[in-house]
């Protein structure tokens, strides 16, 4: 059964805005209008329904801009529970500070009643001042805690660049 995508783009944009609160989405990005885009949509109904998206997945809202190969959104009783996106997951996202934050992974799997997100596959997260890159990031909303490892040898790797200096301050 194919059917309009309001419900999956309710529950990706708990997603795309857990994604982003990394650093402090850009707060105006949740009162502007969802777009997404696929070349099909496949939704059940019912409380435990499942609908699928594929086909050069594309969601943009304000600021928010989020590509994927495949979108699966499932229900718990009724309830929004786990959004997958894969075959390639690119976000870009201003936020409010003024920085932009770009991640790309090949796939990303939301638990909504956890409030875990788990990127793998080749993760990059670039903002302004650095970047986080390995095969696995694990971002905990609740706790703000994020845990990044590579699979069998592989290495996480940061990059933090200095604050810039002060203007009309400093040694001559």
């Amino acid at each position: 059964m194919t059917r309009s995508p309001d419900l999956p783009a309710r529950l990706l944009l708990v997603l795309l805005a857990a994604t982003c609160g990394l650093a402090g989405a850009r707060s105006s990005d949740r009162s502007q209008p969802m777009d997404i885009e696929a070349g099909r949509s496949d939704c059940g109904l019912g409380a435990n329904a499942t609908c699928t998206l594929s086909g050069n997945v594309i969601i943009t809202q304000g600021s928010l801009r989020v590509v994927s190969a495949r979108a699966v959104i499932s229900q718990n009783n009724g309830t929004p529970s786990r959004a997958q996106l894969s075959g390639g997951v690119t976000l870009q996202q201003d936020m409010d500070d003024g920085d932009r934050i770009q991640a790309v992974a090949a796939n990303v799997d939301y638990d909504m009643q956890s409030e875990v997100m788990v990127l793998t596959g080749n993760v990059t997260i670039n903002q302004q001042r650095g970047s986080l890159n390995g095969q696995r990031v694990v971002y905990n909303l609740k706790t703000g805690q994020i845990e990044s490892g590579g699979d069998g040898g592989g290495r996480v790797r940061m990059r933090i660049l200095p604050k810039p200096a002060p203007a009309g301050g400093g040694s001559p």
